[in-house]
């Protein structure tokens, strides 16, 4: 449940604050409200009449012969002092230990094997659908022959580049920018802490794969091989990055890797290459996470 559905629920189901009630009872109709109001005044002077001081005085005493210990506990209270924890501080803890809900290690497989076949069924369809229309004569480029699945030597070289600059930049905005930090974070948390270790590799490279698909394969052939076209999905590629924890420094990080991707698919020409990289890159990034988290609790939400 979300606060925004939180809060609701609470404004909806509890009941609201006696100042801010409508009388509406048959006990308070045909009264008016100054004779109300005379009356509750009455009545305050009436209970206050029973316990006057002296009574309170001595009834102090006694509790400090029978349980002097009692009365200290009952002084402090008085006092605003007590030990135990007030309704603010235990909303707070829940607050805090429900922050961030961890995934079942089953539902993050399902979840990743799902919607990475369904990215990458996208990317098929608009790269076939391109080249049929390609070849009936209409003004579409054909995205298949513009970015294929060729490689050379070469482009080793520009997938360990790749793979250095984002792994790189990943560690110095971890180191500098909190915003970020608190994004991965959480990200982290949620997908990677219930995984065991041969997982790491399909949620690295089924999302790698079939984004870059999509994105790089698919999207940026059909804009056009240039870096306008490389910069708007780039931007797309870092909006669609937004929520579960993630927060609008982790889109601008995700425009920046989509960005050079897409340089390093204008460059080369191959999807191979984006498609490595985002791999790679993904699986050091959550191998290093772990590393760094070798004793984080799994609590399977």
């Amino acid at each position: 449940m979300g606060y925004l559905a939180l809060d609701f629920w609470c404004r909806t189901k509890l009941p609201s604050s006696p100042l801010g009630r409508r009388y509406d009872h048959p006990c308070f109709q045909n009264v008016p409200p100054t004779k109300f109001f005379l009356q509750f005044r009455a009545d305050t002077r009436i209970y206050a009449s029973k316990s006057s001081p002296k009574k309170v005085k001595k009834s102090k005493e006694l509790q400090k012969i029978v349980n002097p210990q009692l009365a200290e506990s009952s002084l402090d209270e008085q006092n605003g002092i007590s030990d135990k924890p007030s309704p603010t501080d235990s909303v707070n803890n829940l607050e805090s230990q429900a922050s961030v809900a961890i995934a079942s290690r089953s539902f993050v497989l399902q979840a990743c094997t799902v919607t990475s076949g369904f990215i990458a069924f996208m990317g098929v369809i608009i790269r076939q659908g391109s080249h049929l229309a390609s070849s009936q004569g209409w003004p579409i480029a054909d995205c298949s022959s513009e970015i294929s699945f060729n490689f050379e030597i070469w482009h080793l070289q520009l997938i360990a580049g790749l793979v250095i600059l984002i792994s790189f930049s990943r560690l110095l905005l971890l180191k500098t920018w909190s915003d970020f930090a608190e994004s991965s974070e959480a990200s982290n948390q949620q997908v990677l802490t219930s995984l065991e270790p041969l997982d790491y590799a399909i949620v690295a490279f089924l999302p790698g794969i079939s984004e870059e698909l999509l994105f790089r394969g698919a999207l940026l052939p059909l804009f056009g091989t240039n870096l306008i076209s490389a910069t708007a999905v780039a931007a797309l590629f870092g909006i669609l990055h937004l929520g579960s924890g993630r927060k609008f420094s982790f889109a601008i990080w995700a425009c920046f890797v989509g960005l050079a991707y897409g340089y390093a698919t204008i460059l080369s020409s191959s999807l191979l290459v984006p498609m490595a990289s985002h791999g790679i890159n993904n699986l050091i990034g959550g191998v290093i996470w772990r590393l760094t988290h070798p004793s984080y609790e799994k609590t399977d939400v």
